[in-house]
């Protein structure tokens, strides 16, 4: 206020309603994570689209040229050839217990990976560290990665 004003007059004010939800310091940052999570999703969707038709118009330049067509068609060719001959080695039981040894180690990899980030999450939480020393004496930093996929129906 200055001499020129009483008690009883406003200058240029506006009126700023809070809600309860304004008022915590915590919901502004998780709002404002929020729009910057839409927008990247925003931005990565629309890169997906134009990276999709880039790689077409790529793909069409490409089986425009005689000699990359001719190549890609004897790769093709080769291909199939290849695919053939894998068929006839498969067949073999040997082969196709290694093959299904392979199946079975790969999911218990698989496995194993989510109950290690689980230990990690929860030993990060419990010891206060993000590190970890290995049986061969390296230090290892735990890392976290979080990525966004659609909610499933039958979650819902």
């Amino acid at each position: 206020m200055n001499d020129q004003t009483t008690p009883d007059e406003v200058q240029d004010a506006e009126v700023v309603e809070t809600s309860p939800e304004s008022v915590s310091p915590g919901a502004d940052t998780v709002l404002e994570l929020e729009n910057m999570i839409k927008n990247t999703m925003t931005v990565i969707d629309r890169n997906k689209n134009e990276l999709k038709k880039l790689k077409e118009m790529l793909e069409s330049a490409l089986l425009n040229d005689s000699t990359y067509k001719e190549m890609a068609d004897k790769a093709k060719e080769a291909n199939k050839e290849k695919g053939k001959a894998k068929m006839n080695v498969m067949q073999n039981s040997a082969t196709k217990q290694i093959a299904e040894k392979v199946k079975d180690m790969t999911q218990e990899n698989k496995d194993l990976a989510v109950a290690q980030s689980e230990y990690l999450r929860e030993y990060a939480k419990l010891s206060g560290t993000n590190e970890i020393e290995g049986e061969d004496g390296e230090v290892r930093e735990i890392i976290y990665v979080a990525k966004l996929v659609k909610k499933s129906r039958r979650n819902s």
